[in-house]
């Protein structure tokens, strides 16, 4: 419980600069002087960083065990957002989202791999619900600063400081990572996993039949989750005329309904099988957006998002924790790097592609898109558990 305690914290500082660009961009486009449609720019550079670290995690974790990946990636993470705070040009903006990207990739991968083999799915879901809390707070403390007279940088700055407290608390419990890690028992398990099936590699995991569909499931739930922290900020300014202060914090709606939900997702959990539970987001998804579609008052607009974020929330962790049941405990963390790739290319590649749909046609095709990507996830999910036949529950973990 200790290490899962320090992963929830971890996962809590990786939320609190996801959110942030979206909900500052309306303020910091006019800062900087660039289009609106520029934030997929920074956006592109974040996730190929995040593209890159993930695929090498497999063996960056190998070489320095998980402890230390923690460590340099969030110190990373924090160093780039002293630089966004600083930033005197878009330029300056687009050089530290390089660090950035590389720093969220590697760490997101060892962690989630670690949960998926060591902990039952509702820690998993429990997990991502503090990813919620800091995608929660990080447009929270961004309205508070712009409301008490502050900037946007203020906000970069004051989250950079809360990743350096972390760092430290990491720093201090890494000589338990290597214990935990080192021990005799977790040695000859990993010996034994390795021996008893096929090699590993990351062009391993494309052998496990319907493998395909599930890497496409991954880039699709990636940029409907991007989309949405992108641009929904955007959307309430220029759909709903909502002023740009004030639509960093109802975005905020957003990720209270993804915290809630996959708290609640990690009790439900214990009684439900992942498989299932992805397709119940799923159609809470849609039953959201589907919300967002009708001429409703705005307040409907707003509940939508609560909707859509307790509707995705079980979604990606529950895919997650499946990993080691489709592709094997021995080969979890190659196939979990190759998932987040995927996860990040469709981040990478369509939050910007529609950003500059939605600045030249209309924000208003902004949840048609959505509907189609969901759609998408429904379909991919079918033909994987299909395809694949296999239970969809792994072995009992830790509780």
């Amino acid at each position: 419980m200790f290490f899962i305690f320090l992963i929830y914290l971890s996962f809590i500082s990786l939320g609190l600069p996801d959110s942030i660009l979206g909900s500052a961009w309306p303020l910091m486009n006019t800062d900087l002087g660039v289009p609106i449609g520029n934030a997929g720019i920074a956006s592109i550079i974040i996730s190929i960083g995040t593209i890159v670290s993930s695929l090498f995690s497999y063996k960056l974790i190998r070489i320095l065990g998980t402890g230390k990946i923690v460590i340099i990636s969030i110190s990373m993470t924090a160093i780039a957002l002293i630089g966004f705070s600083f930033s005197p040009s878009f330029l300056w903006l687009l050089l530290c989202a390089i660090p950035m990207g590389l720093g969220a990739g590697a760490v997101d991968a060892a962690l989630n791999r670690f949960v998926a083999t060591h902990y039952e799915a509702k820690h998993m879901n429990w997990l991502h619900a503090f990813w919620g809390v800091g995608a929660l707070l990080g447009p929270v403390i961004l309205s508070v600063l712009i409301f008490w007279g502050n900037s946007w940088r203020s906000g970069y700055f004051t989250i950079s400081l809360l990743q350096f407290a972390l760092v430290l608390l990491l720093l201090f419990s890494l000589s338990k990572w290597k214990k935990y890690e080192d021990t005799d028992s977790n040695r000859a398990q990993y010996t034994k996993e390795i021996n008893s099936d096929s090699k590993m590699g990351l062009l391993n995991s494309f052998k496990k039949k319907g493998s395909t569909f599930g890497m496409a499931s991954f880039f699709l739930i990636a940029s409907t989750e991007a989309c949405i922290m992108l641009w929904g900020s955007s959307y309430l300014v220029k759909i709903e005329d909502i002023p740009p202060e004030n639509a960093a914090g109802w975005i905020s709606l957003y990720f209270v309904g993804m915290t809630a939900g996959r708290m609640l997702s990690g009790f439900l959990s214990i009684r439900i099988n992942n498989e299932s539970l992805i397709q119940l987001g799923c159609t809470m998804t849609a039953f959201g957006l589907l919300i967002m579609l009708l001429p409703l008052p705005i307040i409907f607009t707003l509940l939508s998002f609560i909707i859509i974020g307790m509707g995705l929330a079980p979604i990606y962790p529950s895919m997650l924790h499946q990993t080691p049941v489709y592709f094997g405990k021995h080969n979890s963390q190659a196939a979990m790097g190759i998932q987040m790739a995927f996860a990040y290319t469709g981040a990478t590649l369509v939050a910007p592609l529609l950003g500059q749909s939605l600045s030249n046609i209309s924000f208003l095709i902004f949840p048609y898109f959505l509907l189609v990507c969901v759609a998408g996830i429904m379909f991919c999910r079918l033909i994987l558990v299909r395809a694949s036949k296999v239970s969809v529950e792994p072995e009992r973990l830790i509780q």
